[in-house]
Parts: C-alpha cells; structure tokens; sequence
C-alpha cells in the first residue's frame, strides 16, 4: 500500500490491524513503514542484577548514637530563626 492509501484509509488500516494483519506501506515502490498489531511485552522480573555491586560495611547495622542524638534531641527548628527580633520587624509585604 503506497503511503497516499495508507493516509486515505487509516482507520481502516488500523481496523485491519487490531484484527491481527500486518500491513506494509511503501514510498516509490519502496517498503518504508510496517503496521503490525501492538502487544505490550511483559519481560519477568529477574533478581540479582546487582550482585557484587551493592556492599555493606561490618558495622552498618550498628546503633550510631551521634545520629540518634541528632534525630531525637535536637529541636526541629534553630532557635535563632523564631528570635524575638526577627518577629518585630515588620513584613515588607504588609501596607499600613
């Protein structure tokens, strides 16, 4: 099928296809485009493709205090950003 055809009858060609036909399309004779019915392609998963490339050290799974300390003692926020001063001095935003 020349590609005049193809743009002519696309939803039929598409039709044809759905319903398993492989079609060629040509340019001067030439085969440049094949339509072919679309099936998704389930490739298994495989495990193990990382072997060798992922590593733990001896201690990893050690309790490391200084980041438990970190985590659960520390404040959230530095009190210096909730200083007073920096809650006195009016937003540029606001008008008056």
């Amino acid at each position: 099928m020349n590609i005049h055809e193809a743009k002519t009858h696309l939803s039929k060609l598409i039709e044809r296809v759905a319903a398993g036909e492989e079609i060629v399309i040509s340019k001067a004779g030439k085969p440049v485009a094949k339509l072919v019915p679309y099936s998704a392609q389930v490739t298994p998963r495989t495990g193990g493709f990382l072997a060798g490339q992922i590593w733990e050290s001896a201690d990893c799974w050690e309790p490391d205090s200084e980041l438990t300390d970190s985590m659960t003692k520390s404040p959230l926020f530095p009190e210096e950003r909730y200083s007073s001063k920096v809650a006195e001095k009016p937003s540029p935003r606001r008008r008056k």
